[in-house]
């Protein structure tokens, strides 16, 4: 950890007490700041509050009062929080800078980052990175959007380390200095318009990841949208992955090809579909601009099979197989999965309604024979399998979705849970909803 000073005496207010707020209580005391904990909730965690006491951290439960901004210089927010609680309106009408931890984590981090992003495919690509590092005899720590907070790895780490650091666009939103020394991102599409309100706001977030790179680091982008990056200021090397165009990875087919070099062949992937080949063309022109050995790019590839609550394989039951995809939660990961399939399949989806519409799903109905649908969105998955004449069936969550399935399901079609939905509607997360969706699978078995 390096000795940052730049929060020394600073009177910083924490906003929210999750794994990330958490994180950066702990960092900023022992940088030096003054720390304000405020929360939504009432604390009664008497055991924390204890602890932060002692550390000299001032905690405000209950509510966010206004009048915590009059002493402020900085505030550190949980990236969930949206911007348009009154609090926050009014900390940027009095220009306090508000920053998310992943911010610290830059400042007093040993350890180079690469930080991956994207609307699809970003977590694929962090654990397919961290393996091949590993197989490569080096240390990498996964850390941010996936879970264990990018300050507590940065805290961690050391010269030796990379910070493999997945990231969101809610994260991105809160960086000022933030530089990775490789920066990916997989794709943007439209995602969350309910917390930055249009794609235009969402693709500038996104964007944010490499506004401080300079000539010695590397951005990593898909070339089918490098018409994005027109007009903006970059001072970094630009490298670009494709499918199919000849540019600096891409697939001829037969090979992955890096560099001009053919690495590995395609029938020797373990991880399938065309949208996961994207993502590990991004993820080798990491692993290459780090110098890993093909052998171990190799190793790691015929054997990597994803994450879980991606595309993953539950297993067979009378004929019938069954893959879990709790983690699609817009239309866009959704389609990858229904192209992934050319047998029957029993499509389950549902979940937030976030306002999007279903309409671009349509063409990708075609192997789909019924579809089982939950929570907000019912409704609306309702009307698309009517006007795509698809038998429909309404039920309470996906774990009840599973008898249903089986009971519509022959040998040789597939069960798909595939919500093209965020999972707040009904669960904390994409994989507590995935759980109860194996439950329901565990129970066939």
């Amino acid at each position: 950890m390096k000795d940052y000073t730049g929060y020394d005496k600073q009177n910083v207010v924490v906003l929210g007490y999750g794994r990330s707020g958490k994180s950066a209580v702990n960092a900023l005391v022992r940088l030096g700041a003054n720390v304000t904990l405020t929360t939504n909730e009432v604390f009664s965690d008497e055991d924390a509050k204890q602890t932060l006491s002692a550390w000299g951290v001032e905690i405000v439960d209950g509510h966010h009062p206004i009048n915590l901004l009059n002493d402020t210089t900085l505030i550190v927010k949980n990236p969930g929080i949206p911007y348009t609680i009154p609090f926050l309106v009014e900390a940027r009408d009095r220009g306090i800078p508000i920053i998310t931890e992943v911010e610290i984590a830059h400042h007093i981090s040993e350890a180079p980052i690469y930080a991956l992003t994207g609307t699809n495919g970003k977590t694929t690509c962090t654990y397919l990175l961290g393996e091949i590092l590993e197989n490569d005899n080096n240390n990498p720590i996964l850390c941010g959007n996936i879970g264990y907070p990018a300050t507590d790895a940065a805290m961690e780490a050391g010269s030796k380390n990379n910070l493999i650091m997945e990231m969101s666009s809610f994260q991105l939103l809160g960086t000022i200095d933030f530089r990775p020394n490789i920066a990916v991102i997989t794709n943007i599409y439209e995602a969350h318009l309910d917390y930055h309100g249009s794609k235009a706001d969402y693709q500038a977030a996104k964007l944010r990841i490499f506004q401080n790179m300079t000539a010695s680091d590397l951005l990593i982008f898909n070339y089918k949208q490098k018409e994005l990056l027109k007009d903006m200021e970059i001072n970094c090397k630009v490298q670009y992955f494709d499918l199919h165009e000849e540019t600096d990875a891409y697939s001829d087919g037969e090979y992955l090809i890096v560099h001009g070099e053919k690495i590995i062949k395609v029938s020797d992937i373990v991880l399938k579909g065309n949208h996961n080949i994207e993502n590990i063309l991004a993820t080798l022109l990491v692993a290459k601009a780090h110098g890993v050995s093909n052998e171990a790019i190799v190793k790691t590839l015929r054997v990597f099979g994803g994450i879980p609550h991606r595309l993953e394989p539950l297993g067979t039951v009378n004929g019938v197989s069954y893959y879990n995809d709790s983690k699609a939660t817009n239309n866009l990961a959704t389609t990858f999965a229904l192209e992934s399939f050319s047998n029957p399949i029993i499509w389950i989806a549902g979940g937030l309604d976030r306002g999007q519409s279903l309409s671009e799903l349509k063409p990708y109905l075609k192997h789909v024979k019924a579809i089982i649908t939950f929570g907000e969105t019912k409704d609306k998955f309702k009307s698309l399998a009517d006007a795509s004449k698809i038998p429909v069936e309404i039920t309470q969550n996906p774990n009840t979705a599973v008898d249903l399935a089986a009971k519509l399901a022959l040998p040789g079609d597939t069960v798909l849970f595939s919500p093209a939905c965020a999972s707040w509607d009904q669960y904390k997360d994409y994989e507590r909803r995935g759980d109860h969706f194996k439950e329901g699978f565990h129970k066939l078995v």
